[in-house]
């Protein structure tokens, strides 16, 4: 067998601690021509879509990758900027913001970079170049607070399969999620009060979480679990009552049921209740995307205002706050503090960094 990367281990070399911050990926560009390979990895993926293989192939290649690219390229164009993808600058700036805080705190010990599961750049080249710049010990942060197979899981899959391809592999920790975690539930509730602060608050409070098939739920995945943990754990430190918030799901895909109840279907029935006022916060995502931006800011709050609400509001991703950089600071801290102790302290620190890293890929 041929290890990609071999040899990939030098035996001069001291090593440095690499952490990878991975999210779920975008088009390269909002094209029908570059949606389509996008989508086509996406939904080729058995995490995402659970149905037998060889009925799905015809199911994607034959339907929905000759309709979709065009629909899902003409949403991509409403929120692509100067710099590109939402998603893409986001994720690139929180690992920048997170390399800064590591590199002050720790000299140099630590360097990260970033990859997205589907599109670039790819998990197996963040892993290279990690490798290359000298990874002996890695930290994987998928950016999902809540655990599910077709993210997390997913993420822990290309990881692997990327691993199985190597003549050796570094000492490895993957963070599977953090929905719970005091920092990050600090950090989403601290960014409801500044908005309140500067807009004042709403008759009702929406948390709405990315859907999946209701089945991932019954045959085991903690996902539903893990949102509505998030959910009461943010309204407690928020101080919220029973009748002033609730949880929804959005972004269903296909026939089949999904996790209910549903966003779009809650805003309508909110507004028809008599509920004039909402704001919606979108806690499992981590940086703002087309599932934020478009189908939260935009689309249901057109069916919400049809309906006869009157007053609609969309409280941003944490994207790159103080708040969530902080809470992402301290959790890298917390995986990798062992290995930094066990670290000798008069080796050379690492000599690329991931800005270099970055450049080399833009001229590649």
């Amino acid at each position: 067998m041929k290890y990609v990367g071999s040899p990939d281990f030098d035996h001069a070399q001291r090593g440095s601690i690499g952490v990878l911050v991975t999210n779920l990926g975008t088009p390269q560009a909002p094209e029908k021509t570059a949606l389509r390979p996008y989508l086509k990895q996406f939904l080729s993926d058995p995490r995402v879509v659970e149905v037998p293989r060889l009925l799905w192939w015809f199911i994607l290649n034959g339907i929905i990758l000759n309709v979709r690219p065009a629909r899902s390229a003409e949403a991509y164009r409403t929120v692509w900027t100067e710099e590109g993808s939402p998603l893409l600058i986001h994720t690139r700036n929180q690992a920048l913001e997170l390399q800064k805080r590591l590199n002050a705190e720790h000299d140099g010990e630590v360097i990260v970079d970033f990859a997205m599961r589907y599109g670039q750049p790819s998990i197996a080249n963040a892993l290279q170049s990690l490798m290359d710049r000298g990874a002996r010990q890695l930290v994987v942060l998928p950016l999902y607070p809540q655990y599910s197979g077709p993210t997390g899981g997913s993420t822990f899959d290309a990881v692997a399969e990327d691993f199985s391809k190597r003549r050796w592999i570094p000492d490895f920790q993957f963070v599977a999620n953090y929905h719970d975690k005091a920092g990050y539930i600090s950090a989403v509730a601290d960014s409801i009060r500044q908005h309140w602060k500067a807009h004042g608050r709403a008759e009702k409070l929406l948390f709405s979480y990315h859907g999946e098939p209701r089945r991932y739920l019954d045959e085991g995945d903690p996902y539903h679990c893990h949102c509505h943990k998030t959910t009461r754990l943010v309204a407690e430190e928020l101080g919220l009552s029973e009748d002033e918030y609730l949880s929804a799901f959005q972004s269903r895909f296909g026939r089949e049921e999904w996790l209910k109840p549903y966003t779009d279907h809650t805003l309508r029935e909110m507004a028809g209740s008599g509920i004039r006022s909402v704001q919606v916060v979108c806690p499992g995502f981590s940086a703002d995307c087309l599932e934020t931006i478009e189908e939260i800011g935009e689309e249901n709050r057109d069916y919400f205002l049809e309906a006869g609400g009157e007053r609609y509001e969309y409280i941003p991703c944490l994207n790159s706050s103080d708040g969530h950089i902080d809470f992402l600071t301290d959790l890298v801290n917390e995986r990798i503090s062992a290995w930094l102790s066990a670290k000798s302290s008069g080796a050379a620190a690492p000599t690329a960094t991931m800005a270099d890293a970055m450049k080399a890929r833009s001229a590649a």
